[in-house]
């Protein structure tokens, strides 16, 4: 009954968190965007700017905008968000506080067919976009007036897509008489997303999200985090098996790709795993 209760709960914040990051239920039944002061507000998952509900904005797009910003200055507010984040909580933002995350398993409980693990290969994808369209872009191509597309969010985010280019476009004439290229090309990208999460649990938050490959850097150090009971452990794999995102706690309790969901915690019949908030590993 215990083990119901916790995933029951941590569904409840992963709801509580999309109604948080998108409480501008004006903008859903107007299609509009909210431009209010509020925007400064960084939330901690992925969530766009765009997106008609949203009040506040997508670390991943505000940190972009300062990089590309005409004569750069170091923003310690989103800087300082994302390090706070981090530090505290590592990839626990993925597994509770992201939109994106939770749209991703809804997804995957559509019947389709499975691919019961992804290449480890595609594992690193999401420290290229992080490197590459996050940081590096927006920092080296400028255009005349010394400014520097949001990389990420302008070619490649499919959960700026999904949430926000398409419900404007459907609900604005005019919008759908501009789209060009870049729309069939973000729309494609969208789609292979979507079937990818079909296919594979939470296959952006694996392959992709350049949010989570950063949070991933502080899952040995963020004070939540998943230790192991050696003494109490007999390396019967059930925590293995019971990991959707391809961990082995008993080898890797902290792995950068463990979204601190509580799976292997719940199977543990030795209670030799524990999450939660500590200082020693």
């Amino acid at each position: 009954m215990d083990k119901i209760r916790r995933m029951a709960g941590r569904r409840i914040v992963q709801w509580l968190a999309v109604l948080g990051s998108n409480a501008y239920l004006y903008g859903f039944f107007q299609v509009s965007i909210y431009r209010g002061k509020l925007k400064a507000i960084c939330v901690p998952g992925l969530n766009c700017y765009s997106c008609p509900g949203a009040f506040a904005s997508c670390p991943l797009g505000a940190l972009q905008s300062v990089l590309g910003s005409a004569g750069y200055r170091f923003s310690f507010y989103v800087t300082g968000v994302m390090l706070a984040f981090g530090a505290l909580f590592g990839r626990f933002v993925c597994g509770f506080l992201c939109p994106f995350g939770l749209l991703q398993e809804l997804l995957h409980k559509i019947p389709f067919y499975r691919v019961k693990k992804l290449w480890k290969g595609f594992l690193y994808v999401k420290y290229v976009f992080l490197a590459v369209f996050v940081v590096g872009m927006p920092l080296l191509f400028r255009n005349f007036a010394d400014l520097g597309d949001p990389a990420f969010c302008k070619y490649v985010c499919p959960a700026g897509t999904l949430t926000a280019g398409l419900p404007l476009v459907v609900a604005d004439a005019g919008l759908r008489g501009a789209i060009g290229w870049l729309f069939a090309l973000k729309t494609a990208i969208a789609a292979a997303t979507v079937i990818g999460c079909l296919l594979v649990y939470r296959f952006f938050c694996k392959a992709l999200c350049p949010l989570g490959a950063f949070y991933g850097f502080f899952n040995k150090v963020a004070l939540y985090r998943l230790r192991l009971e050696k003494t109490k452990c007999i390396h019967c794999g059930a925590c293995e098996r019971a990991c959707k995102m391809d961990v082995d706690p008993c080898r890797a309790p902290n792995s950068p790709e463990c979204i601190r969901c509580g799976d292997c915690v719940r199977v543990c019949r030795f209670s030799a795993l524990r999450a939660g908030f500590m200082s020693d590993v």
